[in-house]
């Protein structure tokens, strides 16, 4: 038994895994490229693509396309896989991001972190890119499957159900967070649920893909066994010697214990789930001062009265800078000891994924 393929469309990897996009510079052309080569999806982040580019704070909208592009063009000078984007909804310059991503030719984009209800507006003639809602209940997937329909005459290509185990910007009210009817299972079987009619009617596979905690080979097994076509996994590439965060970044996924991983208040008005820092514990006993952020990346960013700038302090932890900064990770980071190729780690999951084949297979007997 080795790992199925993922179909998505036209598009079709020997490894039923994406990478998932995490943003201001952490998974950029170097990863998604070197995941692509494996066999599975590789997704370039759009959040503050452009955090470097010279002229990012008076005309960050120009800035974040330019350093998109760039980045797809050269991940694909770096592989013949398939390469996606993660644009979130939430971002200030989405309509920039969805159109660069578009004009180069992208594979897929991913979108979450709000509804992405007129993404296929953005789609040109003639053009092959594949749309994903990421979601986290079924009635979000109805929601978007009725208005694409309505509007555009088109349905989403797949979903990403992203659960509460998830690193980064999470989709629920912090009481969800440890609730057992939002657990990654009911998430998925309900979005697989919600989606079939919309697949049957319209007579278009609509593959759900299962987000958030995912980590060993063994829950790839169980969500494939759930209905799921594939899963998307961020935090276990972060401790990959080609991702494109700093190795003070990596290291400090290495060396989180359990009891370091906390749940913040994010400036965006979303929960998000770190790792513990000196930074993290003077914002949670108010030693930070209300900070005006110069990009004004996220719509629902709460400027005037957050504590810190958001994409300053990812982009200072993606350089390992962390005396102003922190590092998003999923709950499973703390069961990550070191640093590896994607390639090992691949061959780490098919193996786990194999065992657990085998092991059912035998108790069935």
């Amino acid at each position: 038994m080795t790992f199925p393929q993922l179909k998505i469309g036209n598009l079709v990897t020997s490894l039923p895994i994406i990478q998932g996009g995490m943003g201001v510079g952490i998974s950029m052309a170097g990863l998604a490229s070197a995941v692509a080569n494996q066999g599975g999806i590789g997704v370039i982040a759009g959040a503050m693509a452009g955090i470097n580019e010279p002229d990012v704070a008076n005309d960050p909208a120009a800035a974040n396309a330019r350093a998109l592009k760039r980045e797809i063009r050269k991940a694909r000078k770096m592989t013949n896989g398939i390469i996606g984007v993660n644009i979130m909804v939430a971002l200030t310059h989405y309509p920039q991001l969805v159109t660069a991503a578009i004009e180069e030719n992208i594979d897929i984009i991913f979108s979450g972190a709000g509804l992405p209800l007129d993404l296929p507006g953005y789609l040109i003639k003639g053009s092959k890119t594949k749309l994903a809602p990421i979601v986290s209940s079924g009635r979000a997937a109805t929601l978007i499957c009725r208005k694409w329909l309505s509007r555009y005459g088109y349905l989403p290509d797949a979903f990403v159900v992203e659960g509460p185990k998830a690193g980064g910007h999470l989709g629920f009210k912090p009481a969800q967070l440890e609730d057992p009817k939002f657990v990654l299972e009911n998430l998925v079987s309900d979005v697989i649920k919600a989606v079939k009619p919309f697949s049957e009617r319209n007579n278009k596979p609509i593959p759900v893909i299962a987000a958030g905690g995912v980590y060993t080979g063994s829950d790839i097994l169980s969500f494939l066994r759930l209905g799921a076509a594939g899963v998307q996994m961020g935090t276990r590439f972060i401790a990959t010697h080609e991702c494109d965060a700093d190795m003070a970044f990596k290291q400090t996924i290495v060396k989180a214990d359990k009891e370091d991983l906390m749940v913040i208040n994010s400036p965006v008005g979303m929960p998000g789930r770190a790792v513990r820092n000196t930074f993290l514990n003077d914002v949670s006993k108010g030693k930070k001062k209300p900070f005006t952020c110069p990009y004004h990346c996220v719509k629902t960013c709460q400027r005037e009265t957050s504590p810190y700038c958001i994409a300053l302090a990812l982009a200072g932890a993606k350089r390992g800078k962390f005396k102003n900064g922190f590092a998003f990770a999923g709950a499973n980071a703390y069961r990550v000891n070191k640093i590896i190729s994607v390639r090992e780690l691949i061959l780490s999951l098919e193996k786990e994924f194999c065992q657990a084949f085998e092991e059912i297979s035998a108790n069935a007997a």
